[in-house]
């Protein structure tokens, strides 16, 4: 089986840029392009749909919109508002689950109606528990524990197929969740700080049978 083409989107946030790419050149069965959002934006449709799994770690807050932004930017309205018109898996990480706060179809993507976020709190130690021990991305998993930012807001909304939560008393408790959006699988974690994250075997595990389920292959 050939491997899942996946892109990667940064933008709107900081993060350690060679413990990413480590993290992300090492991930099993994948072929992954990480680039910014205006890249993205700027590609034509057939490029961005060229793509299996689109995984998001942006944090935008103002926008999407096509109009006073210079070249380099694309359309970012157009870009995002085609997600879901295709097949292509839907992959949203950490603090994309924040971004654009005010664009509803966001939100639709996400699967959380009111994504205001009351605190954050990094290098929090907390236990993951599965929620689901059937569903291909957590089958065969225990709990475990691992170090992360933790963020204190609205769990997913009722009808997201909940697997991963956490009781930490900073947190959501909601941490991964799938869903649907049009015709695109989308899986939700809101894990992944930085490599303290990164480089948990579970968490690795979870990424990586995350990008296989969006992309349909399991």
């Amino acid at each position: 089986m050939s491997e899942v083409k996946v892109a990667v989107i940064t933008g709107g946030h900081g993060y350690n840029v060679i413990e990413f790419h480590k993290f992300f050149r090492t991930i099993p069965g994948t072929d992954v392009y990480i680039q910014n959002i205006d890249d993205f934006c700027v590609s034509q449709e057939k490029v961005g749909d060229s793509y299996d799994v689109v995984l998001f770690y942006i944090m935008m807050i103002d926008g999407p919109v096509d109009e006073g932004l210079p070249w380099y930017a694309g359309k970012p309205k157009t870009a995002l508002s085609h997600l879901g018109e295709t097949q292509q898996g839907i992959f949203v990480m950490h603090h994309a689950l924040l971004a654009y706060p005010q664009w509803s179809p966001w939100g639709d993507i996400v699967g959380i109606t009111d994504r205001k976020l009351g605190s954050f709190h990094i290098g929090e130690t907390l236990r993951i528990n599965i929620t689901n021990s059937e569903h291909p991305i957590t089958k065969g998993l225990t709990s475990w524990e691992m170090v992360d930012e933790t963020y204190f807001m609205n769990d997913a909304d009722k009808g997201n197929n909940v697997l991963l939560t956490t009781e930490h008393a900073k947190s959501m408790k909601t941490i991964a969740w799938t869903r649907e959006y049009r015709n695109s699988r989308v899986f939700c974690l809101e894990s992944g700080h930085d490599d303290r994250t990164w480089l948990n075997s579970n968490f690795r595990t979870v990424v990586s049978r995350g990008i296989q389920w969006a992309a349909r292959r399991i």
